[in-house]
């Protein structure tokens, strides 16, 4: 119990010497629906912890001197990042200098056993703005090009003009609009709870993870034809709320996506899974 206590006084220390970058990135995932993947991955890290829980056992009190070293680092590299400006290494310092205070008096052991608890941590840093623009102008142009194609296939007349779709005579803005940014890193995110949440191979893991944006932007365009088709031929409200409720469909549809693909990938009669999941 005073070990648990000191723990918690420690972590409590570090959120509040950390309080302005790590409320920062809380304010970003308000105001960017773009970046709301932050809010996401504290889930999917606690999802992940919890079928891990039985590893806890495992995590004894291990002081060690590398967590106040860093520690130390997090915390330089978040003055740096403030002081110059740069918003990964002013976010990524605080989350790191909370990491060491904890890994002071546990260790290294947390990283080894729960590494993928850990690791999915990083999808709560928000997306630097000129690494968001070099993805999102790509994923619009191939959004709008893929979009026109299959409105063409089922015969739907339409105009492309750079990143916009005419229909009917009215402009649908679909790069701008549905980018699919926000499913790219929130499907990313459910594929790697899928992955990591259930006893596969680290082949068969990785496989998934490559696929995830693939299969973020095939939901997007699922979305994207039926959205358009409304803007062109319905009502703009209508058209703005069935876009927002066919997102969280595709969350779904994204998961029997993965099945199917595990179901292939078996079909070939590779290994997918390993015995049992406390050997993740």
């Amino acid at each position: 119990m005073r070990d648990g206590i000191q723990l918690m006084l420690l972590l409590c220390a570090g959120l509040w010497l950390n309080r302005q970058p790590l409320l920062d990135m809380l304010a970003i995932g308000i105001r960017d629906e773009e970046q709301s993947h932050i809010f996401l991955a504290p889930v999917v890290a606690l999802w992940l912890l919890w079928l891990r829980r039985s590893r806890l056992r495992y995590i004894m009190v291990q002081p060690s001197l590398l967590g106040p070293l860093v520690a130390g680092v997090g915390w330089l590299t978040s003055w740096w990042g403030f002081e110059s400006g740069t918003q990964i290494a002013w976010h990524g310092g605080a989350v790191i200098s909370v990491l060491g205070l904890l890994l002071s008096m546990t260790g290294f052991s947390p990283l080894i056993l729960l590494a993928p608890v850990f690791a999915v941590l990083v999808f709560m840093l928000p997306v630097p703005g000129e690494i968001r623009h070099r993805i999102a102008y790509p994923l619009q142009e191939l959004a709008t090009s893929v979009t026109y194609s299959m409105l063409e296939i089922i015969g739907v007349t339409a105009t492309k003009s750079g990143n916009v779709l005419i229909i009917n005579g009215e402009q649908v803005a679909v790069g701008e609009a549905c980018n699919g940014m926000r499913m790219v890193f929130a499907l990313t995110l459910v594929v790697y709870a899928f992955a990591f949440g259930s006893p596969l191979k680290t082949p068969t893991r990785l496989i998934l993870l490559g696929l995830s944006p693939a299969i973020a932007m095939v939901c997007n365009v699922l979305r994207l034809v039926p959205t358009s088709l409304i803007f062109g031929y319905g009502d703009n409200h209508m058209a703005q709320q069935f876009h927002d409720l066919a997102g969280w469909v595709m969350l779904p549809v994204a998961m029997v996506m993965l099945a199917v693909v595990l179901r292939t990938i078996r079909w070939l009669e590779f290994p997918v899974t390993q015995l049992r999941l406390a050997s993740q």
